[in-house]
């Protein structure tokens, strides 16, 4: 029988033009998988040939896990302790082996072993295939379509095929066998049967890896692509920046007659590109971003990452964009939340953040609405401003003397200090389950605390934009935390 093994192992390993040592691993794998059927439970089997007797050794064994974590899979686990008593030295994450007896290679079948083998063959071969492949570096795959597997599109390119999704095609394209195409990797995964490699023709990055492509200043470090934003197949925007003055970003980008622009466009279906000159300085970024818009004026609101763009009755409907797509494009390139609005709408809301401040003033300053009035003119806009702005700078205001300056200042912070002592009292209420939840700081507890939401539960049952507003966290942040007080639903369903 282990001559058997050996021409058997042979024969494959010449007719599949593998190495033995692959055949081998195969057929080992195949007696381990045969054996374990003898057991009722998930027992771990390993068994050893000797690659030139074609003897073989059959083993259970037991993977050692720490005493404190429990065993998860006790046909397979042992606890430390426990196997300290067969072997003094062992450590955590060895095995325990146990001689069985081996399982003679009839016992399974000639033809099933082979299927087996055969199976684990063309998986080794596969996997070669794709390590030569990604050993290139490429990041764009190009192929042709070869067949359609439940709504995704399987692209082959040589041997190897990738998965194009259809979430990840661009709307409307219709793609038939043997037509070529060309997609950005964006992962590889192994688990998945015949078609391992990730596709997307719809991902920001593909954009920038074919202006990548078609621009050689970028591959030679003149130019970045800072960020990209895309409606696929509708409109996208890049942010570039030029590390060299004497080479204009957006020119070089377009090309000669718009040649390497209307490359990219011509590859994704149409879909037309803004070039945006990228800026250290966020308003200027967003003003860009804007594009063909003309901004009259912007405000920014660094606590919430927002900016309030004022634009004329005739830039509104071009900021804002057919769906608001042009508005919403601009926002994802530069990560800042933007709100348009006219000059009207823009003079309302002044207004009533300009009362919102006299109010809060007059309150806890105890002053009253020409003090408060004066503070607003001067630029002040929260009681943290008036307690800790240098004193040099509220002695300029010269409505004030120094008594009147250190008076605000001693009633700004009294207030401060109260509504400190108010919030920790309202955080108190705050349930130990909501306190505990993976992602919550302090702060934003207490933000939580003040509207009102004390419980994971009132968490869960937060809309994403209703969280933004408490929180002034990113939309893609206040997502995942509302999914995150969601689990326990899901868990208390299951059990």
């Amino acid at each position: 029988m282990n001559r058997e093994m050996l021409m058997l192992v042979d024969a494959i390993s010449r007719e599949k033009n593998v190495e033995r040592d692959v055949v081998f691993g195969a057929v080992e794998s195949a007696l381990a998988q045969a054996t374990k059927k003898l057991y009722q439970g998930e027992v771990d089997i390993r068994v050893a040939i000797d690659r030139d007797s074609g003897a073989y050794e059959t083993f259970r064994r037991w993977h050692v896990v720490p005493d404190e974590a429990g065993l998860q899979l006790p046909d397979q686990e042992i606890l430390l302790f426990e196997a300290r008593e067969e072997v003094p030295d062992i450590e955590v994450d060895e095995y325990i082996e146990e001689p069985i007896e081996s399982l003679p290679i009839g016992r399974i079948g000639a033809m099933a072993a082979k299927q087996v083998i055969l199976q684990k063959i063309r998986d080794a071969e596969r996997e070669m295939l794709l390590n030569d492949f990604m050993s290139r570096g490429e990041k764009i795959f190009t192929g042709t379509v070869k067949r359609l597997d439940k709504g995704d599109i399987i692209v082959e390119s040589g041997r190897v095929e990738g998965r194009l999704r259809r979430s990840e095609m661009i709307p409307k394209e219709n793609l038939r066998n043997g037509d070529r195409v060309r997609a950005m990797i964006m992962e590889v995964d192994l688990t998945l049967r015949g078609a391992p490699i990730i596709l997307s023709r719809s991902a920001p990055e593909f954009m920038i890896e074919l202006f990548r492509n078609e621009v050689p200043e970028i591959e030679q470090g003149l130019l970045e692509i800072k960020s990209c934003a895309r409606d696929p197949g509708s409109r996208a925007k890049i942010a570039v920046l030029s590390h060299d003055k004497r080479v204009d970003p957006i020119g070089t980008c377009v090309g000669v007659r718009g040649t390497r622009v209307n490359a990219v466009t011509n590859e994704l279906a149409g879909e037309r590109v803004d070039i945006v000159l990228w800026s250290e300085d966020p308003a200027q970024f967003v003003i860009g971003a804007l594009a063909p818009a003309n901004v009259s004026s912007i405000v920014v609101d660094e606590e919430k990452h927002a900016m309030d763009v004022v634009v004329d009755e005739e830039n509104l409907a071009i900021a804002i964009g057919r769906g608001g797509q042009n508005v919403r494009l601009a926002s994802e390139l530069t990560g800042w939340k933007i709100n348009i609005m006219d000059a009207n709408e823009s003079a309302q809301k002044q207004a009533e953040e300009t009362s919102t401040m006299r109010a809060l003033f007059m309150e806890k300053l105890d002053v009253d609405e020409e003090i408060a009035d004066i503070l607003i003119a001067e630029g002040f806009t929260s009681l943290e401003e008036v307690a800790y702005v240098p004193l040099s700078e509220m002695l300029e205001i010269e409505a004030f003397d120094e008594d009147t300056v250190n008076e605000l200042r001693a009633r700004a912070k009294d207030a401060l200090l109260t509504l400190e002592i108010a919030r920790e009292e309202s955080v108190e209420s705050v349930s130990q389950d909501l306190r505990d939840l993976e992602g919550l700081t302090p702060e934003i507890i207490a933000k939580l605390a003040d509207a009102g939401v004390n419980t994971r539960d009132d968490l869960a049952d937060l809309a994403i934009d209703e969280l933004t507003d408490i929180t002034g966290q990113s939309a893609d942040d206040a997502k995942a935390l509302i999914l995150k007080a969601r689990e326990h639903w899901f868990t208390d369903a299951q059990e």
